[in-house]
């Protein structure tokens, strides 16, 4: 049950299945510890949420980063509805990295999940003297809307057009490569998008981690977050 190509959006009965998946992520959770995992060294670490979520969805991950000795941010800018919420030009979620990097002296690791991990390289790429490195949790950034599920709620929510040469024009900007450490989270059975256009290409500089998972949810998935703490860890 995975996507033929890159430009196809994942089949119908991996999407239908999403939420029986996403129940066993937060289950798997009883059993998971940090034991094992890479200390963080105290950097600032900024996490934004997914399409029509909010600070709240990241609360687990947020958690795992301070218990290991990172100083994680919530991204305070509401739910998550595209430009609706960060503006047309990113302003608020740069605004808001800047705030990070004032308050405490240093470089902002971006960790975005889904549509927050498109933003957050966007960020990346209009401000590197803002950030240390990117890390993004089933982003569909690589290519084309259409390859989702979710393009139509995409479009609902935000107020813009795929099709928009705006729109086409940001996601160009967030598929190029980062001048700064990158790294990809994705799945191949991810019901909401297809996950070839979640990370960069074969022998690209933007490390690709493939995990077996559901969209909704992938946050709070025991292996994704110790695929993150490794990645940061790996960072430091």
């Amino acid at each position: 049950m995975i996507p033929r190509t890159a430009a196809d959006p994942p089949p119908r009965l991996t999407l239908a299945i999403e939420p029986a998946r996403a129940a066993l992520n937060i289950a798997e959770l009883v059993g998971f510890r940090l034991a094992g995992l890479p200390r963080g060294d105290g950097r600032p670490v900024l996490v934004s949420p997914g399409l029509c979520n909010t600070d709240r969805s990241n609360f687990v991950l947020r958690a795992m980063l301070r218990r290991l000795g990172y100083r994680p941010y919530p991204w305070k800018l509401g739910r998550n509805f595209g430009v609706r919420t960060v503006g047309p030009e990113c302003e608020r979620l740069i605004a808001r990295v800047e705030e990070i990097q004032r308050e405490t002296g240093q470089k902002v690791t971006l960790v975005g999940v889904s549509l927050g991990g498109v933003m957050s390289r966007i960020v990346a790429h209009r401000h590197p003297e803002l950030v240390r490195a990117v890390l993004t949790i089933s982003s569909p950034f690589a290519g084309l809307p259409s390859a989702t599920n979710v393009w139509r709620p995409f479009q609902l929510f935000t107020g813009e057009k795929i099709t928009d040469p705006v729109v086409v024009g940001r996601l160009q900007e967030a598929a190029r490569p980062l001048p700064m450490p990158s790294a990809a989270i994705w799945s191949r059975s991810d019901g909401f998008v297809n996950g070839l256009i979640c990370r960069e290409g074969e022998g690209a500089a933007c490390r690709a981690i493939e995990v077996r998972s559901s969209h909704l949810f992938v946050q709070m998935k025991p292996k994704v977050l110790r695929a993150v703490a490794e990645t940061l860890g790996s960072w430091i």
